[in-house]
């Protein structure tokens, strides 16, 4: 058993990975993809049958938490992400903080 079980490592297309989310749709995962590849890691993607997609990265030492909340990770355009922008919540509405 994990001590982190958030942080899950499996084979994706033959390269262990750090599993970043799964079951994703194709949109989702560009907007995954464009920003772990624009903070440095390389990505690996496989599709399921459901044609939904597992996106990993190939540092097994990656953990999603660690980098929103150290602020490791950045947009296509230099910008810290926040949980609230990886989650791809709409900012117009609700208190700063949240986002």
């Amino acid at each position: 058993m994990a001590i982190n079980p958030n942080h899950i490592v499996e084979e994706i297309k033959g390269t262990r990975c750090s599993v970043v989310e799964k079951n994703v749709l194709h949109e989702r995962a560009t907007y995954i993809r464009d920003i772990l590849e624009k903070s440095g890691y390389a990505v690996i993607a496989s599709e399921n049958a459901d044609s939904t997609l597992n996106i990993g990265v190939t540092d097994v030492t990656f953990n999603l938490q660690h980098a929103l909340y150290g602020r490791i990770l950045k947009t296509s355009n230099g910008k810290l992400v926040t949980p609230a922008i990886w989650n791809q919540k709409s900012q117009d509405k609700g208190f700063y903080w949240e986002y």
